[in-house]
């Protein structure tokens, strides 16, 4: 009988404050002087806009009249206070507060998508006291009241995730005035690789991937404080498909964009669609312009950021080689199509190249798009930043990066479930934050769920960099598990969230096999039971939160799967291992194989139960059964082998002596730490292996001589002879062309200098992201059994050292 032993506990010991009731415009449950009621025993504020204002803006405050109704517990209103939302400068009661001197707005006129929340008195007549909210600009007006409704306690993803709205009948706003406005200008996800599990479920809910669809990827994306989406298009064509979806976007406030190879406004499958023959601008220039054109005329005095550039059909190469000149000749046409049908400067519409995979290579060897256009950075597809401009580079353009959570590619597809540690998240967007990278954050969701939590952290870090310190990105867990279930269980909730996150990024599921985990030397027990202790949590929680099926979906689902998907692979290995034997016991092995694989259909079938079927289909990628990068067209039973009646036990073989183990130290448990001026190491809590890691602080420091820069020292003890030191890193890639190196040394000798990637290939990147480390040794003279110190000094920045293995 397993025994569960609750992990988290120390977590259930603190208490998280269910709403955060300090500061100006605060939102609490006890009232304070000067404090607007916004709901008192349960009768809400009244949520006031006026007949002139933008629908936009009308949507996001009657989502807030629905919110408070729902925080109250009861319909109906006191229209004795409100919250008035408007925009400057087109809303006459606003104008009129801040002519008479009752609303600042001294330090909002021009910042984009910036708003003031300020609590007035007598701003309406029979109004004795509001909250006024009021937008630089439409979204300013529409974030602005989506905060409220955040802050009051009503989750984002209370449809998308079955999160129920608490109630809170009495509910004050305190006095005073507070402005935000974000530090990113455009704030997005990419709808990706969403076949089968989001089209199908879209197809089964809506209809098809449609306005109504759209309507709550819309609403969504604005509770986050997103503004920009790449639309589906897996066969689908945002525009075409529906054409009142691309109207809601421009009436919600979303601005539309295209993917990375789609240029122009239009989705890729339209070409197909309108049989336009070659995608070879060498061959078909005049069809092409044509067709892009038709983006640009469709797009008319709507929102949007025009991607320019060319790669090949598919989503591949456009050449087998950088045709530079072709390439600059392609932009060239298709700003001079922007300029003709906007009839204003190509520079006054927003665009971006997309520096994607091959396409790096162009900007790499020297191409340059016109300083107004974007350059959007991209990942390695595992959440690797490939480049970035050096820091204080400037352009009129700006610059993005385009990150993923979802891939379809090799080394293997990853798609399944959320695998993906905030921490890493935030090294690396820290990272382009410090390289000043402020124009367009995007990255690829794929169906969107399960990737509820990464796609949170990512749009909320978006928003303000800068204020996502280490600090808050170590609460971040908690936080985000109090808006989803309160206060009560958040700590003991992030502790499940962080250790899953952590075991699904060390490899991605879609990489197990039954060779996975070495059965005898105990790391196949090791993971085993680091799931068991997952299950256990999760059943310790379970019964104290009220929200169960968003809790299944958010919190116990990925443990469930993954744990019996990790138990399936290592029966197997056991199963092999027995029927190699002659061992009867493959067959009850085998038995329990099979059982664990209808148990994965199970648990699909579970989750998509939920909440009367609502989830039907969300759950259908496939994961078992890859032979390939590609993704297996259904999921497949690993072979299993049975022993048959009498057959005679195979001779177990001596084995040799057991091989001495590595020693292995976590890099943050070092012995000392040595700075240089300002450089430093930090640890970083959460990220990598092994739940925490060191990296150069900061993260813009200049390369250090070896032996010079900042250290760490590590006391160990080793024989005499030769030291074979192993450090693994996180695969982070050189943006900057400097390099990625780091220095070592045992006692006083000359430290060594590493680099991580150097003489490396495409074989020893796939080993590093499949691995989620990049491993590097060095040979090191030991004169003298006993006491050593090993010191390992920065040289580059961006190099995060999460373990350090001294091998046998």
């Amino acid at each position: 009988m397993r025994t569960c032993l609750l992990a988290a506990t120390i977590a259930l010991l603190i208490s998280t404050p269910a709403l955060a009731c300090t500061g100006s415009v605060a939102v609490c449950e006890t009232a304070s002087n000067g404090a607007l009621t916004l709901i008192e025993g349960g009768v809400p504020a009244w949520v006031v806009t006026e007949p002139m204002a933008d629908a936009g803006v009308r949507d996001a405050a009657e989502d807030l009249a629905h919110d408070l109704t729902g925080l109250a517990g009861r319909s109906g209103w006191a229209q004795d206070r409100a919250v008035l939302i408007g925009v400057l400068g087109q809303s006459p009661a606003i104008d009129a507060l801040v002519a008479a001197g009752k609303l600042d707005v001294s330090t909002l006129k021009g910042r984009w998508e910036g708003y003031v929340q300020q609590v007035v008195e007598a701003p309406l007549p029979g109004v004795k006291r509001a909250l006024v909210i009021v937008g630089a600009d439409k979204r300013g007006a529409i974030f602005g009241t989506y905060d409220l409704s955040r802050r009051a306690g009503v989750s984002p993803w209370s449809w998308w995730a079955d999160v129920p709205v608490p109630v809170r009948p009495n509910l004050y706003v305190t006095a005073g005035r507070r402005i935000d406005a974000p530090q990113v200008r455009y704030r997005g996800i990419f709808l990706n690789d969403e076949e089968p599990a989001l089209g199908e479920w879209a197809r089964s809910s809506f209809g098809g991937v449609n306005a109504r669809f759209y309507q709550r990827v819309f609403e969504l994306t604005l509770r986050l404080k997103g503004n920009y989406l790449w639309p589906a298009m897996w066969g689908k064509s945002l525009w075409q498909d529906d054409p009142a979806s691309a109207a809601l976007a421009q009436r919600m406030g979303i601005v539309l964009g295209t993917s990375h190879h789609e240029p122009m406004q239009r989705a890729h499958v339209e070409w197909a669609r309108g049989k336009g023959g070659a995608w070879d601008y060498t061959t078909n220039a005049e069809k092409l312009r044509g067709f892009w054109r038709e983006g640009i005329v469709r797009n008319a005095g709507r929102d949007a950021v025009v991607t320019v550039g060319m790669r090949g059909d598919g989503d591949e190469p456009m050449t087998s080689g950088t045709a530079t000149k072709l390439l600059e000749r392609i932009v060239a046409d298709q700003r001079g199509i922007i300029a003709e049908v906007t009839g204003k400067p190509a520079a006054q519409t927003p665009q971006v190249w997309a520096l994607y995979k091959e396409v790096q290579d162009y900007y790499d060897q020297g191409m340059r798009a016109p300083d107004d256009v974007t350059l959007l950075f991209a990942d390695d597809n595992w959440g690797n930043i490939r480049r970035l401009p050096k820091a204080g580079e400037t352009r009129p353009g700006g610059y993005g990066v385009y990150y993923h959570f979802d891939y379809v590619g090799g080394p293997r597809n990853y798609k399944w479930l959320n695998t993906n540690q905030i921490s890493r998240t935030w090294e690396q967007m820290a990272l382009a934050d410090a390289h000043g990278v402020e124009r367009m954050w995007i990255v690829n969701v794929g169906d969107l769920k399960p990737m509820e939590l990464p796609t949170s952290f990512f749009l909320d870090m978006a928003w303000n960099p800068k204020a996502m310190t280490m600090d808050a990105m170590a609460y971040y867990h908690r936080r985000w598990a109090a808006e989803q279930f309160g206060a009560g269980q958040a700590a003991a909730i992030a502790s499940i969230l962080d250790r899953t996150t952590r075991y699904l990024a060390r490899q991605k599921p879609e990489l197990w096999s039954p060779d996975s985990w070495s059965l005898t030397d105990g790391t196949a027990d090791r993971v085993l039971a680091e799931w068991a202790a997952l299950d256990c949590d999760v059943a310790a929680v379970r019964p104290k939160v009220a929200a169960q099926d968003a809790f299944y979906q958010l919190v116990a689902h990925p443990v469930e799967a993954a744990g019996n998907l990790a138990r399936l692979y290592v029966t197997v290995a056991r199963n092999r291992a027995a029927a190699a034997a002659g061992d009867p016991a493959a067959n009850r092995l085998a038995d329990e194989a099979e059982r664990l694989f209808a148990n994965d259909r199970a648990i699909r079938v579970r989750y998509e139960g939920l909440n009367g079927g609502k989830w039907r289909h969300m759950m259908a990628q496939t994961h078992i059964g890859y032979t390939s990068w590609q993704q297996p067209d259904t999921d497949g039973m690993p072979e299993v082998r049975r022993v048959a009646p009498g057959t005679p036990r195979t001779p177990v073989a001596v084995q040799p002596p057991a091989k001495a183990k590595a020693t292995e130290i976590d890099a943050a448990a070092f012995t000392a730490t040595r700075p240089a001026g300002a450089v430093r190491w930090v640890t970083v809590p959460g990220l990598g292996i092994a739940g925490r890691a060191v990296m150069p602080w900061p993260q813009t420091a200049a390369a250090q001589s070896p032996g010079k820069g900042p250290a760490l020292d590590y006391q160990v003890t080793l024989p005499a002879g030769t030291a074979t030191i192993e450090v693994l890193a996180a695969p982070s890639l050189d943006v900057t062309g400097s390099g990625r190196r780091y220095a070592i040394a045992i006692d006083d000798a000359a430290p060594q200098v590493i680099d991580l990637w150097q003489g490396t290939g495409e074989k020893e990147w796939a080993e590093a992201v499949s691995n989620a480390v990049r491993a590097t040794r060095s040979r090191h003279p030991v004169a003298k059994a006993g006491r050593h110190r090993i010191r390992l000094w920065m040289i580059d920045p961006g190099v995060v050292i999460e373990r350090l293995r001294i091998l046998p």
